[in-house]
């Protein structure tokens, strides 16, 4: 979770439920951190998926208007060793990118997205895979979340997950199974030792 897309993502799932006679609140919230048509298949069991899907994802590449950074992204990225981050998303990798550049943070040498994996999130196979693709265990890696599904994933797959604060309360964090819970990347600090990454939160809880 190196961006914030929570007012991008509410405009769009808020529009799609009120157009199908859904209550919002609820659609917003289960969609949070799923792929997309997981979200369309559990509310739409007899619809058109595919297309369901494609409309919501044209709608989410169109609306970039208030995506940011985390306050400390930008220069958390800055000081890891391309070689030991990625990016493992739920979103496809036209959307990831177009957020990522929206946010002006720079692209992962290896990026995961919901095209690459049969299970998505709150499944651990997202982070089983990202793990391998840098070449680790995912137990000696670390996970930045910010919703319940994504903590679960990281958390069944073996690694330790830091949860940030920004789509959901602290209550659902910690029934999600998160490590540590920070306001934003600010919280992180990255130092290289003896080959290895030490990180250093800051009022983790």
């Amino acid at each position: 979770m190196l961006i914030d897309s929570t007012p991008a993502v509410e405009r769009v799932w808020r529009k799609w439920a009120e157009e199908r006679g859904f209550d919002p609140a609820t659609v917003i919230s289960d969609a949070h951190g799923r792929p997309s048509i997981s979200t369309i298949r559990e509310y739409l069991p007899d619809g058109d998926h595919d297309a369901e899907n494609r409309e919501v994802e044209r709608r989410e590449i169109e609306d970039t208007e208030g995506i940011i950074p985390l306050a400390g992204a930008l220069a958390l990225l800055q000081a890891l060793p391309l070689d030991r981050w990625a990016i493992v998303t739920s979103c496809t990798r036209a959307l990831a990118e177009v957020r990522v550049r929206a946010g002006g943070l720079p692209l992962p040498c290896q990026f995961l997205t919901s095209s690459e994996v049969t299970n998505g999130k709150p499944h651990p196979e997202p982070y089983i895979k990202g793990a391998g693709m840098l070449g680790f265990s995912p137990q000696d890696c670390v996970v930045l979340e910010d919703a319940p599904a994504g903590i679960r994933s990281g958390r069944a797959a073996g690694a330790r997950v830091i949860a940030l604060r920004t789509t959901a309360p602290d209550s659902e964090l910690r029934e999600a199974g998160a490590d540590w819970i920070l306001d934003d990347c600010s919280g992180v600090s990255l130092s290289v030792e003896s080959g290895g990454l030490l990180l250093t939160l800051a009022d983790g809880k």
